[in-house]
């Protein structure tokens, strides 16, 4: 099982470089273009497994969609294949807006 984060404590460990988080991001490209938290890596879920090695492992890996569902999908992919620390942003964008950023766009 992998972590859910709240937005809120994504965001305080963002905040702390010596987290080393990458944020990854796997939604659409329409919905990127729409909204997104930066900095972040985009990989849509359908690229990760032909993509897998533009995901750094020596990192932890917060990835996020637009709820939450798709990026948990993906976090327990990533830790089935030996990623040390991943984790998965509750809510996805979609709650970061609410929570945290309220100028990402809702969609």
């Amino acid at each position: 099982m992998v972590d859910e984060l709240a937005p809120t404590e994504v965001a305080k460990r963002l905040s702390d470089p010596s987290q080393r988080i990458v944020l990854l991001d796997v939604r659409e490209d329409w919905e990127r273009a729409r909204a997104s938290i930066l900095p972040s890596i985009h990989i849509p879920m359908q690229q990760i497994s032909q993509r897998l090695s533009e995901v750094p492992p020596e990192r932890s890996i917060i990835v996020y969609c637009h709820g939450g569902t798709r990026s948990a999908m993906v976090a327990a992919f990533l830790s089935a294949r030996g990623f040390p620390t991943v984790a998965n942003l509750a809510g996805g964008i979609d709650a970061w807006s609410e929570e945290v950023d309220p100028t990402i766009p809702r969609y």
